[in-house]
């Protein structure tokens, strides 16, 4: 279907029993949010809300809900869209097989975006920033926020769409020290591509202009969300994706989408600042107070007959993982075709993406030598470290299987394949004092922390632990001692106090396991953590605990652990401090009593009673 608005999928969706309409008059201050989650956690249908309080326009969210919802409302595109993308990875499949490609070749020119000769918005009228639905998603949040921005900039030096971008950067409407309807806060992180622009710009002295779509097709949202290929703009991307060409004007200099259902349009000026947030983000934490650039409002637009949409996004899963998941769907093999020798890359969702990389490699450099061991395996390790958002993880797990069984996306088979196989004497390599995810805060400040390498290569030289090993169970200190899954255990002390502490239990700890090395010979790692019933209860628990409140450099240790010649290594298992630290950001938590309120929608008579199963 070639959507020409946001309006025409959601009844699409309605058509086909993929959306309820909520009849209610809702609250945007937490209920909309509250009731949102747990339509997600169902796996429910896309709501459309009718009756926001406080605002005259409605609201959608969940569109993107499901991965099987996202591939019916691209049923026409898709694999148009992936045909595209094989062929920017491999361009000699269009001279091998010509008349098999032609389609993409003609999907990619009527995507070219369409400038619409009428110089005046003829589908907008002009409101107030105060006007939009004012959503609110988590208790502490600073105030209400875009969650589903399509963030346009142009290149101060090569002006234009085709050299434009596109992207989701969070949008805070409301809050703070910004004068209403006058300013709101733009935060956006590392490796974004609005960040060039705003650097050349200032550089300029000039001001960056800003367009801020919210609505229409959704092809122009997944597009704000796709990590692109050089060389491929958003704008053409949605044309392709959606079956319809970009369809763009400008007013006063500012590009307006119009097919959007609300444009914001502004001015970032060099220097100007404001605190920005707290607002509850994906890794499951809020992130915190931080000055970010202030954008100038300059006019708002509206379509008739507006809907304004949203996402929340908490700890994984959320709506964004199905967002990963249609993502992973179009690119397929984009990320192997870009590093040589790679096979595999997964950014763990359930470890809030960017802390936790899982990859396949290959081992090549040396056939001809008896012993296997990681080489080929750390190359590849800092080509990926240094491609794009992959440089922003922390921990970077990779390995190499000759007989292709291994697969990063069987994620408990892929940590028995890489821990039975590591020598954690030789196998961990540290990187320090580097980037880190923005969003992130169990490193040493905003954006600044450390990686770790685990490369594991060559025949398993454990088997790995199915029970809790006795020098653990009789450990003096420990309160919890929990199986997470063979060769890892979960270990619960008291509380992290200060980094002397740790150090005083870290020798303790040491004293009494070093000399029972040979009883952990198959125990690889252990899991410090506040509770280790929760931190074994799931996978799940697993990867969220272990992966987002630890920072390697700190908080990784060792039984009978060395140094030599700069290298760090242990002779027993690795230990991970994941206990929550002082500066941690708060873990994000619903409010009970909006959790009742929100009861009568999914009561007998609300709008959501019986739609969930």
């Amino acid at each position: 279907m070639a959507y020409r608005s946001m309006e025409e999928c959601l009844l699409d969706l309605e058509r086909n029993n993929q959306l309820v309409r909520i009849k209610e008059e809702v609250d945007p201050h937490l209920e909309m949010a509250a009731i949102h989650l747990r339509v997600y956690e169902a796996g429910g249908p896309a709501l459309l809300f009718e009756r926001v309080k406080g605002s005259r326009f409605r609201a959608a969210s969940n569109i993107f809900g499901t991965l099987e919802r996202s591939r019916f409302i691209f049923r026409d595109t898709l694999a148009g869209v992936q045909q595209l993308i094989a062929l920017k990875n491999d361009p000699m499949q269009a001279l091998k097989k010509p008349f098999s490609n032609l389609g993409a070749g003609l999907a990619a020119f009527r995507a070219l975006p369409l400038k619409n000769p009428i110089s005046k918005p003829v589908l907008h009228e002009e409101i107030n920033i105060s006007d939009i639905p004012q959503i609110q998603h988590w208790p502490m949040d600073g105030g209400a926020f875009v969650t589903l921005p399509q963030v346009y900039t142009e290149d101060p030096d090569q002006p234009g769409i085709m050299k434009s971008n596109l992207g989701m950067y969070r949008i805070q409407l409301s809050g703070n020290d910004y004068a209403p309807d006058r300013e709101i806060g733009l935060h956006y992180q590392l490796h974004r591509g609005i960040g060039v622009h705003q650097t050349k710009a200032n550089k300029k002295g000039m001001p960056l202009k800003v367009s801020v779509f919210a609505g229409g097709p959704p092809s122009h949202t997944v597009s704000a969300v796709m990590p692109l290929p050089e060389g491929i703009s958003e704008m053409t991307f949605a044309g392709v994706l959606g079956g319809r060409r970009f369809r763009y004007t400008y007013q006063d200099g500012f590009c307006i989408s119009t097919d959007a259902d609300f444009v914001i349009t502004g001015a970032v000026y060099p220097g100007e600042n404001k605190p920005e947030g707290p607002f509850g983000d994906h890794l499951g934490y809020y992130s915190l107070k931080h000055s970010f650039p202030l954008m100038r409002v300059h006019k708002v637009f509206a379509r008739k007959n507006a809907i304004w949409p949203f996402t929340v996004v908490g700890r994984p899963p959320q709506e964004d993982t199905s967002f990963g998941q249609l993502i992973h769907e179009i690119t397929g093999d984009a990320i192997p075709s870009e590093i040589p020798g790679v096979k595999e890359v997964h950014a763990v969702d359930a470890a809030g993406v960017h802390p936790l990389l899982l990859a396949v490699g290959s081992e090549r450099y040396t056939p001809y030598m008896p012993a296997k061991q990681p080489a080929e395996l750390l190359t590849i390790a800092n080509h990926i470290l240094g491609t794009g958002q992959l440089s922003l993880a922390k921990f970077l797990f990779i390995t190499a299987d000759e007989a292709n069984k291994v697969t990063t996306h069987n994620i408990a088979e892929y940590f028995s394949f890489l821990l039975k196989r590591i020598n954690l004497e030789r196998d961990v390599h540290f990187h320090t004092h580097t980037t880190i995810d923005t969003l992130d805060y169990s490193g040493t400040g905003l954006n600044t922390g450390s990686k770790v390498v685990f490369a594991a290569y060559g025949d398993p030289v454990r088997s790995l632990c199915t029970e809790v090993p006795r020098p653990l169970k009789e450990g003096r200190g420990f309160a919890d001692v929990q199986l997470i899954m063979p060769g890892v255990v979960a270990i619960q002390t008291k509380a992290y106090a200060t980094p002397n502490e740790t150090e005083s239990e870290l020798k303790e700890m040491n004293a009494q396991l070093s000399a029972q090395l040979e009883e952990l010979r198959d125990l690889p790692l252990i899991v410090w953590c506040d509770d280790a019933a929760f931190t074994a209860a799931s996978l799940r628990n697993f990867l969220w605990v272990t992966f987002t409140r630890s920072n390697p450099s700190h908080d990784i240790h060792g039984i009978a652990s060395f140094t030599e010649n700069k290298h760090w290594g242990c002779k027993g298992p690795l230990v991970i401090d994941a206990r929550i630290k002082p500066h941690h950001a708060p873990v994000l938590e619903t409010d009970a009593s909006v959790e009742k309120k929100i009861d009568r929608l999914f009561a007998k008579g609300g709008s959501l009673y019986g739609k969930l199963h």
